[in-house]
């Protein structure tokens, strides 16, 4: 399957650098860490809704993220498409999301994940087995990335995004590789304990090196 437009994804993030240096204060430490060139996975933490968005203007390659198929709609849903993002139906296995997902890392793209699955308190605790399964299958590293900052402060004029000019910490991990090509069950399961082990761990460096 040809892969979401890698020019839509790249314009995308041009967007996404301008609006967000523009309405916040993004802090970005160890951006260094993503490899430069080849197919890699930002595994993120979800705890507001802007938190893909910041990741998109601040990752020093273009984004391709999964998105939930609810944000799909009407002009939302071609712009999304038109940057590159992927729309995933959470209430089952997608194939054709799955299908769109590897074609992105075959081509040598960056992948967008919040591997929880769903926005919640961003802790990385109830990670799902769809990382370790692209890792595992497309044999591509894994970033941890944790946003922080993005829910403490309400705006005055728009209450359901951060306050305007509020800084806001992007903090990119070391790269994790889970092995093998074996897809089997319990190749799966551990991979995503390793996963959730260094990704917890690099939440907790994260809150140490920004006091938050």
């Amino acid at each position: 399957m040809t892969p979401p437009a890698a020019r839509g994804a790249a314009a995308g993030r041009r967007l996404s650098v301008g609006v967000i240096h523009t309405v916040w204060r993004p802090r970005v430490l160890g951006a260094w860490r993503v490899p430069a060139a080849g197919p890699v996975i930002l595994a993120v933490n979800h705890a507001h809704n802007v938190d893909g968005p910041v990741l998109m203007g601040t990752a020093p390659r273009p984004v391709h993220f999964l998105v939930k198929q609810e944000a799909f709609i009407g002009p939302l849903g071609t712009f999304l498409r038109g940057i590159g993002q992927i729309g995933v139906d959470r209430s089952g296995a997608d194939r054709a999301a799955v299908t769109s997902a590897l074609a992105v890392l075959d081509a040598g793209g960056v992948l967008g994940i919040f591997p929880e699955g769903t926005r919640g308190v961003g802790d990385f605790a109830a990670l799902r087995s769809g990382l370790a399964y692209f890792a595992l299958r497309a044999q591509a590293p894994v970033v941890p990335v944790v946003v922080l900052g993005s829910g403490e402060r309400r705006g005055r004029v728009i209450p359901a995004l951060p306050a305007a000019r509020s800084r806001i910490d992007v903090v990119f991990g070391e790269p994790v590789t889970v092995g093998g090509g074996r897809r089997t069950r319990a190749a799966l399961d551990e991979a995503t304990a390793r996963l959730q082990e260094r990704l917890a761990a690099h939440l907790r460096d994260a809150r140490r090196r920004t006091a938050r």
